[in-house]
């Protein structure tokens, strides 16, 4: 393959453009916000990010390399094909269960990060170990995005991996160093314009390529390969609804998802937000789902990619890149390299501001420096930044299997974060002890399940499970789905236990060593004005965290208090004074 200048000048002059944006986004609004809520500026926006710009930096947050590139991959596989596309459907059904009863709780109660709740009621110690699949998921998210990306340049210009990702991880990280969360948002919303027009633009180019056969035709008979509409075999039924699940209700617990949720301008906002963004993933979807298509429809030994196919190279997750190099004209593949680009950053970069902002906000102002000065908060946001960069940047170079921690990190964040949300939202009396019990029972039965991706060998064989080419065992049991289930009913159990043995006196008040019962306003428990700037929210608003002695079966499993938005009120002047 020749190395073609054009196509380096159009990256080049691509990633200039988004850079320009981003320093001028970050100019632009360098004095939004009190002198003294420079950090908050930086991870929440000043909460006065609009519709236009809010929905389209939510939906950049989700339509990145992986969702696109996925979804050309899954509806290209012989055997799989759009039925086993389920990113597009699955992550707008969650943001459309984000929006109906995540986000307002969320944002009324003006919360800064997605771990504030947590902190709130069970303490800083279990924020601390929230953070660390919060964490995993962001960073491992961003290398493998990062690591895609790299891949797709080198197939269409044909310059080395290691230089096409450390490049685009620099451009990523510098706006997002320099602007936080704005710079992001405005940048999302050029990069997806770039997405809509680049791919959509290759589309008509590929489709009619002489080797392409019509994808009506292709779609229900088998010609090159299986039908791309594909199906769902009986057996493989239960894995498809866990993984479903996953990616629907395990793409709320996300801080990328809640950083633009708490940057909106009222809990309204946020909830429209995220419908926007709903209708917008499903609309990316359309022509990463047509060229899939197009690959499966496609006579490969009829043109300059040669024999074999893509699938028997091993070459099918680059199926995207490849249609782009090989049915369309040199000018338009470009513009596809730039639209795969713009989804690459328009998702790493949210990636890397939310692992900042967590550390920033929850491990070290929270957790070790109450007293910090925001001025010292903005700068440790900004030095982990580019450690979080350059992290998942290494990641990206040296990790052989990074989709396969990545697949691993996502399943612990719905496994294990999810639930947890849904506890410390809607099921009152929970506590720490049942929040550390959760915790644990979910990571066992998952690591326990095994991960092909990774080579490791499950510990329990659910029914169903076989062994791959590899000889690692894969679970066809929905053992994800029981996982979090089991995480979140060990939650409350252990919760009501707890409370029940310290209560009733059956275990002395010296054993509650979290302070999770009998000491619940001890020094262990942040004081709640800590979590939220009184000038930002009444202090009546935030969730309440005393100890209930009485609870009755119908008042446990709703907390009203999450959904209820309370105005400002004259009245904290009167509870201050008290």
């Amino acid at each position: 393959m020749a190395f073609h200048a054009e196509g380096l000048v159009a990256i080049i002059v691509f990633y200039l453009a988004i850079l320009a944006v981003g320093i001028w986004a970050a100019w632009k609004t360098k004095n939004t916000g009190n002198e003294g809520d420079r950090s908050e500026a930086i991870i929440v926006g000043g909460r006065d990010i609009g519709l236009l710009v809010g929905g389209f930096t939510m939906t950049a947050t989700w339509v990145g390399g992986g969702y696109i590139n996925g979804t050309a991959e899954a509806v290209y596989v012989p055997g799989y094909g759009l039925a086993w596309a389920q990113a597009p459907i699955g992550y707008s059904l969650s943001l459309v269960l984000g929006g109906l009863f995540f986000a307002k709780p969320m944002r009324s109660k003006g919360y800064v990060t997605m771990l504030d709740p947590f902190q709130q009621l069970y303490g800083k110690r279990m924020g601390g170990l929230l953070f660390i699949p919060a964490l995993m998921g962001e960073m491992f998210w961003a290398a493998a995005i990062f690591s895609a990306l790299g891949a797709t340049i080198s197939v269409i210009i044909d310059i080395n991996v290691n230089i096409s990702v450390i490049i685009s991880a620099l451009i990523a990280t510098m706006y997002t160093l320099v602007g936080g969360l704005y710079s992001v948002a405005y940048t999302d919303v050029v990069q997806l314009f770039c997405i809509f027009l680049g791919l959509w633009i290759s589309v008509p180019f590929a489709m009619s390529h002489p080797a392409v056969t019509d994808i009506g035709l292709t779609a229900v008979h088998q010609v090159h390969q299986a039908p791309w509409l594909g199906s769902i075999n009986s057996l493989d039924i239960y894995t498809w609804l866990d993984n479903f699940l996953l990616l629907t209700l395990g793409g709320i617990p996300w801080q990328a998802y809640f950083q633009r949720v708490l940057s909106s301008s009222s809990a309204t906002y946020a909830q429209v937000l995220s419908f926007l963004a709903a209708f917008g993933c499903l609309v990316m979807a359309l022509p990463a789902v047509l060229i899939g298509a197009i690959g499966a429809s496609t006579a490969w030994n009829e043109t300059e990619y040669g024999f074999p196919d893509p699938m028997t190279k091993k070459e099918a997750d680059m199926i995207l890149p490849i249609v782009l190099q090989y049915l369309c004209p040199v000018y338009i593949s470009f513009f596809g390299l730039g639209a795969v680009s713009a989804a690459v950053m328009s998702s790493a970069d949210s990636s890397i501001l939310s692992a900042s902002s967590m550390f920033a906000r929850n491990i070290y102002q929270l957790s070790f420096r109450q007293n910090a000065s925001d001025r010292e908060i903005v700068w440790v946001m900004r030095i982990t930044v580019f450690l979080f960069g350059a992290s998942a940047t290494a990641m990206a170079l040296l990790a052989s299997s990074v989709y396969g921690l990545w697949y691993l990190s996502s399943d612990l964040v719905y496994i294990i974060i999810f639930p947890q949300l849904l506890c410390v939202l809607f099921i009152k009396g929970t506590n720490t002890y049942g929040a550390i019990a959760g915790y644990l029972f979910g990571l066992v039965l998952r690591i326990t399940g095994g991960e092909p991706y990774l080579y490791l060998q499950p510990l329990i064989y659910y029914p169903g499970c076989y062994p791959d080419e590899n000889n690692i065992y894969t679970q066809r049991f929905p053992f994800k789905t029981l996982a979090m289930l089991t995480s979140f009913f060990t939650n409350i159990i252990v919760s009501y236990l707890a409370k029940y043995l310290f209560e009733s006196g059956t275990l002395p008040p010296k054993l509650d060593f979290l302070d999770a019962v009998v000491a619940r306003y001890s020094r262990e428990h942040m004081d709640k004005a800590t979590l939220v700037k009184s000038d930002n929210i009444v202090l009546n608003e935030l969730a309440p965290v005393n100890p209930r002695h009485s609870l009755t079966l119908s008042s446990t499993f709703t907390n009203k208090e999450a959904f209820n938005y309370v105005d400002s009120s004259p009245e904290l002047s009167n509870t201050e004074d008290n």
